[in-house]
């Protein structure tokens, strides 16, 4: 039966591990941003062979751009655990970490452990070519070749994110604890000493808004239903004025 070790970098007690979660660890940014990118990122994947939702799938694919800019900023001077520094490794602490797992004592890390944060950057980066190709295929700035890249991009963001969502069960049974549990209420089992003092609660109210204002104004932009009848009654003139 495998045992759990701390990380070194984040030492984490044995009678911690074993008491409820009691430490808040994930700020309500880190939350928000986590779900909005899920919420996002399915909907664009799931709009995008469809004309009738081409304005879903281009306002939740700027959305994902703008949750990935905030993140950038958030990793650097948001609280202890969402800071790229506290978790983003070396290639040694990955190798060590995946051997700890195939091992008989697992490290365990508070916040992301080595591997997951590789999966973090991998999805930041393929986020952020998902949305920049994207924008510039919705503006005709380029050809065929740059809609396979976005499509390239937006399958392997697909294939990373399943492999982390498998990563994210396997650990949560590994460490006995449910990391997604951790992921909506913000708690884990560890020192009192290893939390977040606050949980920037005002900051995760902003985003929302911030998502939600943008939202409806893509949605005011929208073409109505007699616009759309305009247009096309403009295009079957033009088609018969083309057959004079």
């Amino acid at each position: 039966m495998k045992t759990v070790s701390a990380s070194p970098a984040e030492p984490v007690p044995a009678s911690a591990l074993a008491s409820p979660r009691n430490v808040l660890v994930w700020d309500v940014p880190v939350r928000v941003f986590h779900w909005l990118m899920v919420l996002s990122f399915a909907g664009a994947y799931l709009s995008a062979e469809s004309e009738r939702w081409r304005l879903a799938h281009v306002t939740l694919g700027y959305t994902m751009g703008g949750l990935v800019a905030f993140r950038l900023v958030w990793g650097l001077i948001g609280s202890r655990h969402a800071r790229f520094a506290s978790f983003i490794k070396g290639p040694a602490a990955i190798v060590r970490y995946v051997r700890s797992v195939l091992g008989e004592r697992p490290e365990h890390h508070l916040g992301h452990n080595p591997a997951g944060a590789l999966a973090i950057v991998l999805m930041l980066a393929l986020a952020a070519a998902v949305t920049a190709s994207g924008w510039a295929l919705y503006n005709d700035l380029a050809g065929e070749w740059l809609e396979e890249l976005h499509e390239v991009a937006a399958n392997l963001m697909l294939s990373v994110i399943g492999v982390h969502v498998a990563a994210v069960l396997i650990s949560s049974r590994l460490h006995r604890e449910n990391l997604i549990a951790a992921m909506i209420d913000g708690r884990k089992a560890g020192a009192p000493k290893d939390g977040v003092r606050s949980a920037w609660r005002s900051v995760g109210v902003l985003m929302l808004v911030a998502v939600l204002g943008f939202w409806w104004l893509q949605w005011q932009s929208a073409p109505s239903g007699a616009d759309l009848a305009d247009g096309a009654a403009g295009l079957n003139h033009a088609a018969e004025r083309d057959d004079d």
